[in-house]
């Protein structure tokens, strides 16, 4: 059975971290709004003063080299045939300014260092992950649509964007895996349109999880098609989970009607949703077909990776989980929302996603 302390610990530090919460606004009312919110106006920093991301102090990559008990020992021998950059969600809930420190410590650094372990240690099978640091926006950023709030997320994406440039740089004409949950997410949504050009014959494939992406609304801004099959290459992969009864009203709410990147509406029936077991566009996997969910030992020391625990349904541009899927008590999110679970739950199915699309990536060169 999977271990709730280690799914509610998942929570606590990735609850809030929601970015995620479009509607956090409509979760909590004005209350949340007004302890959340940071204090006073975004300033904006000087030139030259976000990561130089030449010092490897500025990169999380070591985390990303955890492995869970029982994960698979087929991995490549010799250097990694791809690179893979990864944009970390939300971990700073500190309301003393708009955009996290440059190198925060205490809370933020240990939510920060549990995210990258979790989730881009899912890559490290086909690839050398990179993930970088940078001033994320607040948690209070995604509760309001302001200026403030506008900036903060700018400056976050510019982190990235320059962080990514440093990563082009380094990996020559290596094929690319682009990744992130929530926050990164969004940023990377926002980077696959900018980029596009760049990643043209090098893309193995995006996940962009834990964010909603209009196949319309969105991806032709990207120049990209959604993941149709498990094999298909250059392609998106997006998911949001939920578990039976799922009612994402709150996340449609804040979504439905805003403009897409490519300058259409998004609407209800656009969300892009990629079963991550079968690896297909709206696809439907049984729990046995799972290949592991994380869950660790009950001291939360170490994690295993158990199988066949965990299914996952299409359903109407959201993922339904099934199975052994553990009782959340006061952990849940409204509408049986697993948002901080996107990863942990098919961390197995997403590592042998990764291979067999870079095999049909690297067959088809």
């Amino acid at each position: 059975m999977l271990a709730r302390r280690f799914l509610g610990c998942v929570f606590v530090l990735a609850l809030l971290a929601v970015a995620g919460g479009f509607a956090v606004y409509q979760f909590g009312g004005r209350a949340l709004v007004r302890m959340s919110t940071p204090h006073g106006h975004f300033e904006p920093q000087p030139p030259g003063s976000g990561p130089d991301y030449a010092q490897t102090a500025n990169w999380l990559d070591s985390a990303a080299s955890w492995e869970p008990d029982g994960a698979p020992i087929d991995k490549r021998v010799g250097p990694a045939p791809a690179a893979t950059f990864y944009i970390h969600p939300t971990t700073y809930l500190e309301t003393d300014r708009w955009n996290a420190p440059l190198l925060p410590d205490g809370e933020t650094e240990a939510r920060t260092q549990l995210f990258v372990r979790h989730q881009a240690s899912a890559f490290t099978g086909e690839s050398q992950v990179w993930a970088p640091r940078y001033r994320q926006a607040a948690f209070g950023a995604f509760l309001l649509r302001t200026a403030d709030a506008k900036k903060a997320l700018d400056l976050a994406y510019g982190d990235v964007a320059r962080a990514f440039e440093t990563f082009l740089a380094a990996n020559g004409g290596r094929p690319i895996i682009l990744a992130g949950h929530s926050q990164g997410a969004l940023h990377l949504l926002r980077l696959l349109k900018d980029k596009k050009d760049i990643l043209k014959g090098r893309l193995i494939a995006a996940y962009v999880i834990g964010w909603p992406v209009g196949i319309t609304a969105d991806l032709p801004a990207t120049g990209l098609a959604p993941c149709q099959l498990a094999n298909s290459t250059g392609c998106v992969l997006s998911w949001q989970t939920f578990k039976a009864p799922a009612n994402p009203a709150l996340v449609l709410n804040s979504w439905v009607g805003t403009e897409g990147l490519a300058g259409r509406p998004r609407t209800r029936a656009d969300i892009l949703c990629v079963d991550p077991v079968s690896g297909s566009i709206n696809g439907r996997s049984a729990a046995s077909a799972n290949p592991g969910t994380l869950a660790p030992d009950a001291a939360f020391t170490t994690a295993t990776l158990e199988r066949g625990q965990v299914g996952a349904a299409c359903d109407h541009g959201f993922l339904t989980a099934d199975g052994n899927i553990p009782s959340l008590g006061n952990f849940a999110l409204p509408g049986n929302n697993l948002h901080p679970y996107d990863y942990a739950l098919y961390w197995g199915a997403l590592r042998a996603d990764v291979a067999r699309r870079t095999n049909a990536f690297e067959a088809a060169k």
